[in-house]
């Protein structure tokens, strides 16, 4: 018939299974937009489309539980990095279901699976003697006596000169470092100069897959890998690989199986992308499956899903460890993204300035879809991209509500008006040029999102599906069915049959970008199948019947968009006054030993009198009983104290500070006080009542 056609994509044969992971994301913190933009927005994109196709598809991730990032944030939160992992993977998870991102499991690093997987993989090396165990010079800080792992260490980029870069990364260019890299670097604990120290680790020697590598990325991937990480490989390669130590000195992570190797660690770039690994094993014990297949069989097609801050990890570093190991497939392909920045700045977790997803799900309920289109419209694919709250309006005003859902709305509406929502005959022998017009540029349309899709070029696979829908509204605007229901009905009758097929067409095309969206346009046009073989095809038959219309998409009201940039300008006003009071903070003073601090002799008093000091403004004069005896003190706090309410309260003294006369008065010693940020004077009291000449240890 007029409708029945197929468009079929040339490609190489298709492989029997996809094995798809999205970056592991670490479980030190909450999920923002700019991690959806990175790794999971597409990965979800790709898996949906492959399932609509019917493809054996296992998509999987989980939380990064271990390495140094984790334990910096229990020492911040002061809690065990159990506590932490515990609590951001349960909110992560919680996060991705809510949001719909359709991941098959989403497992975790601290499990005791994961744990013996990642041992088995390194003991296969180690007995293969892929590992070099040699004595090394790495950081030590002195203070807290400990080897420091990377991300304990900070100092200067060498590339960009941020002052802020850690030990394996800096986040502002992007760079991946290693901590001798680092100008000035400090540590992250104590803020101690750094020493050398000679400790014992398990090397990697990358230098030996260089050939290999350069083959494998540089010829068999040239044409099917993006630019940016080619472009980041080849910048690695010519620069030169070097032996990478895969253990650690930490208390936190999956112990080293090998003799002597107490204390020791896997390196979390090991252990990690082992977490895909250990996913598939669990998912494959949840539903009675044979893992093995996914990641040893040769026509399963493994693709890695990252930011381009994991590009190294995933195209060089794991898939040569994965080469040594000789029993897995390496991945077809590394699809990474760039950043997304936030209302013309970084999005940084530190500084709090991001959209947190957990947040937004509270603050807009239900618009789950409209965020997910205007990430994968705006997704940074090849360059940097920006999200902004007036873009966002845009996109869902203009786009979803004004092309989309006015689109299917007018479909539905006049299906129902003329039609009682039945799907009326094709009369074939009346179609215009212009109905034979739309149905060729549908036909074109639909055969550009598989090949978009399949290229992972997700906006312009979106673009594509908006495209069908944009065109269906020209053609209502441009044939006007309303009137012609009046002087050539069957005219009419013909225009709303296709209208209503390419409504269809988008309901299927949707899936795999607005899911909960395509579920109810589906619900509404009373879909009996959204496979994607029917996309193109004439599925819906004479005397069809559909629903009564209802809204796809609500506007977005500027006092929403009002609030959301009010809750950022506050984040951030709330990060300039914290930096400022940091700043503000005076240094530490000069070190002194021990036995100077002994010679200070601290007693608690209590205030039994106080007054201002004549013809001052700024000194008060205290009697304080010092429990063997009454002392006078005098301190510069009358800007801050009112002498009334100094009466009664416990205070700290240095009893033995020399006598010193001021105004004509002879102050007996120093009561101590602490001061902040803003310059403001408070008194240093015992946190009980203490018998007063008590002395403070």
């Amino acid at each position: 018939g007029f409708f029945d056609f197929k468009y079929y994509l040339c490609t190489m044969k298709s492989p029997k299974r996809y094995l798809i992971t999205s970056a592991l994301p670490y479980a030190n913190g909450p999920l923002h937009i700019g991690h959806l933009a990175g790794a999971y927005m597409n990965a979800d994109v790709y898996a949906r489309y492959l399932r609509a196709k019917g493809e054996d598809v296992v998509f999987v991730c989980g939380s990064d539980e271990h390495g140094a990032a984790i334990t910096l944030r229990a020492k911040k939160e002061q809690v065990s990095p159990q506590e932490i992992v515990d609590k951001y993977h349960q909110l992560i998870q919680q996060s991705f279901e809510r949001f719909g991102i359709s991941f098959d499991i989403y497992h975790r690093t601290s499990s005791e699976l994961h744990h013996q997987t990642a041992q088995e993989f390194f003991k296969v090396l180690n007995s293969a003697d892929k590992f070099e165990v040699k004595e090394s010079e790495q950081f030590y800080d002195p203070e807290a006596n400990q080897f420091l792992a990377d991300r304990y260490i900070t100092g200067t980029c060498p590339n960009c000169n941020n002052e802020n870069a850690y030990g394996d990364q800096c986040e502002q260019c992007g760079s991946t470092l290693s901590p001798t890299d680092l100008i000035n670097p400090k540590s992250t604990i104590s803020n101690a100069d750094l020493q050398l120290k000679s400790t014992t680790h398990w090397y990697f020697p990358l230098n030996e897959y260089e050939d290999w590598l350069e083959k494998w990325i540089l010829k068999e991937h040239q044409k099917n890998w993006k630019k940016n990480v080619l472009g980041q490989c080849k910048s690695w390669l010519d620069g030169g690989l070097q032996p990478r130590a895969m253990t650690r000195d930490l208390d936190w992570g999956v112990p080293v199986p090998a003799e002597n190797a107490d204390g020791k660690v896997m390196y979390v770039w090991l252990d990690a992308p082992i977490g895909y690994i250990s996913a598939t094993k669990q998912w494959a014990i949840d539903t009675g499956k044979d893992w093995e297949v996914y990641w040893k069989d040769e026509q399963t097609k493994l693709v890695h899903f990252v930011g381009k801050d994991n590009i190294v990890f995933h195209s060089i570093i794991f898939p040569s460890l994965l080469k040594a190991h000789g029993d897995f497939i390496l991945p077809e392909n590394v699809p990474a993204n760039e950043f997304m920045n936030l209302e013309g700045d970084k999005i940084s977790t530190s500084r709090n300035w991001a959209i947190w997803i957990h947040e937004y799900l509270e603050d807009l309920p239900n618009r789950e879809d409209e965020l997910r289109y205007v990430l994968l419209a705006n997704m940074p694919e090849t360059k940097d991209s920006e999200f902004t709250w007036a873009d966002y309006q845009a996109r869902i005003n203009n786009e979803l509500v004004g092309n989309l859902g006015n689109f299917v709305n007018r479909v539905s509406v006049l299906t129902n008006k003329y039609y009682d929502g039945k799907l009326q005959t094709l009369a074939e022998e009346v179609l215009t040029s212009e109905d034979r017009a739309v149905v060729e540029q549908l036909r074109k349309l639909n055969g550009k999102i598989d090949a978009a899709i399949e290229s992972f070029k997700f906006r312009e696979a979106l673009a594509i599906v908006m495209d069908i829908s944009r065109l269906g509204n020209q053609y209502l605007a441009e044939r006007e069915p309303w009137k012609l229901q009046k002087s050539e009905p069957i005219h009419a009758a013909n225009v709303l049959h296709i209208a209503l097929q390419i409504a269809a067409n988008v309901a299927i095309a949707m899936q795999p970008f607005l899911p909960r969206k395509a579920k109810q346009l589906s619900e509404m046009l009373n879909l009996h199948s959204t496979d994607w073989q029917l996309l193109g095809v004439s599925f819906l038959v004479e005397g069809h019947q559909i629903q009564q219309p209802e809204l796809l998409f609500e506007k977005v009201e500027d006092e929403t968009i009002e609030q959301q940039i009010q809750k950022l300008k506050a984040s951030k006003e709330s990060n300039k006054k914290q930096q400022e009071m940091k700043e503000a903070i005076q240094d530490y003073k000069a070190d002194i030993e021990f036995g100077d601090f002994m010679n200070i002799d601290l007693r608690v008093g209590t205030i039994l009198e106080a007054e201002k000091v004549p013809k001052t403004d700024k000194l008060l004069v205290f009697t304080v009983d010092m429990g063997v005896e009454q002392r006078t003190i005098i301190s510069g706090v009358a800007e801050h104290y009112e002498p009334s309410v100094c009466v009664g309260k416990q205070v700290v003294v240095v009893a033995n500070l020399a006598p010193k006369k001021m105004r004509g008065i002879e102050s007996q010693g120093m009561i101590l006080f602490a001061e902040d940020a803003q310059g403001r004077l408070r008194f240093v009291n015992p946190e009980e009542a203490m018998q007063n000449g008590s002395t403070v240890a």
